[in-house]
């Protein structure tokens, strides 16, 4: 590990003030992904900024029956409050399949949300990786493709985004609050992330220097019927294959509105659009969930090595859809 100032700040003002004038420097909170990354020679900041003492580790109501969650709220806490649990059940069913209990009393909100990929190529410092090293090349495109991307690759990058609670806060139209040098924003999650196109280094849209303060859940009141589903390739802290965010509005057996996102498919969560537009005002019928999901999965461009993800998708969403109908276990 390379040496590395630290600072610890005192309010978020501060924490900004730190981080902005140094190009190499990053905020700290729980560190379980930035400190593997800082072992594995990957990131090389030359300053950290240690936020986890400022006041952000509330879960809040907000007026409009929302609710707000503090980016330095755990995720162990998070997918333990009984308002999630009851309002948002696939975010605490998100939570629960990330990682392992050790780390989810670690791992912050904002964190959790900042992760960075898990290719193999970017994690290894001899392999050519344009997210780690613009315009080194993307040793996937050659290499192994099991867990990369269905939608939305470039060709400098096939990365998948590794974030579950991030699909379920996706499918939910979750808007994200950071503080930077030029004051508050609010940025809509499914903005936040960005899709690698030429310049697969930037993850999401935030600008240097800005911190997430918190996150706003809408009030949804047909998320109480939702659930997420993973794949994986064994039944605990392994990431997705594919996984499925759902909710929806049934009412006399016909569907009046969805929310869907997949992970695992893509460089960002991958908000299912077309499949919500499909299921708008059809039967809840199994045909037309497998309708949907192949309006959805119609744009799906595999690997070689990474065809199955369309089969396994179209079946994970049919199946997950078809839980929330009849009430079946996931």
């Amino acid at each position: 590990m390379n040496p590395f100032r630290y600072e610890r700040a005192s309010d978020a003002s501060a924490a900004v003030a730190l981080v902005t004038p140094a190009p190499e420097s990053a905020f700290l909170a729980g560190g379980t992904n930035l400190v593997d990354l800082m072992k594995l020679g990957v990131a090389r900041p030359d300053t950290l900024v240690d936020i986890t003492r400022l006041p952000y580790d509330r879960i809040e109501p907000l007026p409009d029956r929302g609710v707000r969650i503090g980016a330095l709220v755990r995720n162990s806490d998070l997918a333990a409050d009984g308002t999630i649990r009851a309002r948002y059940p696939m975010l605490a069913q998100a939570l629960l399949a990330g990682a392992s209990g050790q780390l989810r009393n670690l791992a912050t909100t904002g964190g959790n949300l900042l992760q960075r990929t898990r290719c193999p190529y970017f994690q290894d410092v001899a392999k050519p990786c344009n997210k780690r090293e613009p315009g080194s090349g993307c040793s996937a495109r050659d290499g192994y493709q099991r867990n990369m991307a269905i939608f939305g690759a470039s060709e400098a990058c096939i990365a998948t985004h590794p974030s579950d609670m991030a699909v379920a806060m996706v499918a939910l139209d979750t808007s994200v609050l950071v503080l930077g040098p030029d004051g508050e924003r609010s940025i809509s999650l499914g903005e936040f992330h960005r899709l690698p196109g030429d310049e697969p280094e930037r993850d999401t849209v935030l600008r240097h220097g800005e911190l997430i303060t918190a996150v706003d859940l809408p009030p949804l009141p047909f998320a109480a019927r939702s659930r997420y589903r993973k794949v994986r390739d064994r039944a605990s802290y392994a990431f997705a294959l594919v996984s499925v965010a759902a909710a929806l509005d049934v009412r006399n057996g016909v569907v009046r509105d969805a929310r869907i996102a997949l992970g695992g498919v893509a460089h960002k969560p991958w908000r299912a659009t077309k499949a919500e537009m499909a299921l708008r005002d059809a039967p809840a019928t199994e045909a037309a969930f497998r309708y949907a999901a192949d309006a959805e999965l119609a744009d799906a461009q595999p690997l070689p090595g990474n065809t199955f993800k369309v089969a396994l998708a179209r079946n994970v969403l049919v199946r997950t859809l078809l839980d929330l109908t009849s009430g079946g276990n996931a």
